[in-house]
């Protein structure tokens, strides 16, 4: 293809990208470096039919005015990147220098917010992505083995989770493990805890959040891996088969080499997904037990009378920055696979 072919038909597609991509993320890492500006506090009096009192309250007029001035706020350089809420740099020394040993700091820095989130955040992408894509192709295998009438309704049952709304899905198992519900009052049965509260369990809530993030990745990991085993080389199976290859045998040394291109995929799609895991904590309701980085970031928009956005752009640069590093092995993996075939 000529180049001038080649420019005519990628500046669309580029120029899509530095508008919708590009150019706000230069916007967010700009605003990371602010912070809100100072809020000045003025007394009022307040009257009501039971009389009058004299309360605190947050000049909204001086604050319009300073935005005003600068809509950004202050600057803070990257004092945000490492306050309390974020990196907590000034924490994690006090906590070095006066925890009595390593296990005792490793949970106080657990207790943080941002590592607090970062944990769960870790497990919940390292235990959702493989078991979402391993349950996707253990069922599009057996829909594969099917005869042709059956795949249709097994492949619609499948894409279920799909179909239903992520907050509604996550409200139904919310419901099913309450203590009145089917899976809450079955488990205090079998442990014959009557009293027992799966919502007030911080292991039993991470559980059913990760259960609830299988059950909804695992139909999209289904699709692309049933479509890859429709373009396996039947030829290279019969061969197998001739050969006397076992069905293991087969599914490792033929099935599996192929699909390889597509658990890639969707292991960084995943990865990607799953990081950004918030939708199953505000419909579990699960705050209390559970947080993620998307979650601080939800929280900073929607604190007080004013959204603090300084940190949450830079909760949401440490994010992208997080994801990056969790897919470089699978960039090298990639590359390193492209310049072989090639």
């Amino acid at each position: 293809m000529p180049h001038k072919t080649f420019l005519l038909f990628i500046t669309p597609s580029l120029a899509a990208m530095l508008l919708f991509i590009a150019l706000p993320l230069i916007s967010i890492a700009y605003q990371s470096l602010f912070m809100e500006p100072r809020k000045s506090v003025i007394a009022v009096e307040a009257c009501d039919p039971f009389g009058c009192r004299v309360e605190s309250r947050i000049d909204t007029k001086a604050l319009d005015q300073s935005h005003g001035r600068a809509p950004e706020g202050r600057f803070n350089a990257l004092g945000t990147y490492f306050n309390s809420s974020h990196l907590a740099s000034a924490d994690i020394a006090r906590i070095w220098s006066q925890s009595p040993g390593v296990s005792s700091a490793a949970r106080q820095v657990l207790e943080l917010p941002m590592y607090r989130a970062l944990a769960f955040t870790l497990v919940y992408t390292f235990a959702v992505t493989p078991l979402a894509i391993l349950l996707g192709f253990a069922i599009a295998t057996a829909a594969n083995t099917l005869p042709s009438y059956l795949r249709g309704t097994i492949t619609y049952l499948t894409l279920l989770p799909m179909i239903v709304p992520s907050v509604l899905g996550a409200l139904v198992l919310f419901w099913m493990i309450d203590s009145r519900g089917v899976i809450g009052s079955l488990v205090a049965y079998c442990l014959d805890r009557p009293n027992l509260s799966l919502k007030t369990s911080p292991v039993f809530t991470w559980m059913t959040l990760l259960v609830y993030g299988i059950w909804q990745s695992a139909p999209y990991a289904f699709v692309i891996l049933f479509a890859g085993l429709q373009s396996v080389p039947k030829e290279t199976l019969e061969s197998a088969m001739i050969d006397g290859a076992s069905r293991w045998q087969r599914l490792r040394h033929v099935v599996l080499p192929h699909l390889r291109p597509l658990v890639t995929f969707l292991t960084v799609i995943g990865v990607m997904d799953n990081f950004r895991v918030f939708e199953g904590i505000i419909g579990f309701n699960a705050a209390a037990n559970a947080s993620s980085v998307s979650l601080l970031i939800f929280q900073d928009l929607r604190s007080g009378d004013a959204p603090l956005f300084g940190s949450a752009a830079a909760s949401s640069i440490m994010t992208i920055a997080c994801i990056a590093i969790l897919l470089v092995p699978s960039m090298v993996t990639n590359w390193r696979s492209f310049k072989f075939n090639a």
